[in-house]
């Protein structure tokens, strides 16, 4: 039915008109759909198992110039690392040429790498975040 029409309308046997709904009328004549087999079938339940994604470490590479602080700043900012954690990661970067900022499904890590690296080239900082998969 229509919104702003107007209900069908069927003559009763005295005059009297009367809505008729969809379940008054009458159904389609035909063959049973299942057969004319009520209640016999077999009921099949297929599960589909939903796999884990797979997972990405994100790594920020270790350079001469970029200063540590905007380290420091970057992991707070994009990761959500307190100081003292984002100071430790910073230092781990420092010391060993990598460290890893956390472990992401591909979209978000994509997107954590893009976001360092558009904030580094703004503040003209060559620091390099890059995602490997785990």
């Amino acid at each position: 039915m229509r919104i702003g029409t107007a209900p069908e309308r069927s003559a009763h046997p005295h005059g009297i008109a009367a809505t008729v709904a969809m379940a008054d009328r009458p159904k389609r004549a035909g063959p049973p759909a299942d057969g004319g087999r009520e209640g016999t079938g077999t009921a099949v339940l297929t599960r589909t198992r939903t796999r884990k994604p797979n997972l990405y470490r994100v790594l920020l590479l270790n350079d001469d110039y970029t200063p540590m602080e905007f380290v420091v700043h970057v992991l707070e900012r994009f990761f959500n690392k307190d100081r003292a954690e984002a100071t430790r990661i910073m230092m781990h970067v420092h010391q060993n040429g990598v460290g890893e900022c956390g472990v992401f499904t591909y979209e978000v890590a994509e997107t954590k790498v893009t976001l360092v690296m558009d904030l580094a080239r703004k503040h003209m900082h060559p620091l390099q975040c890059v995602m490997e998969k785990k």
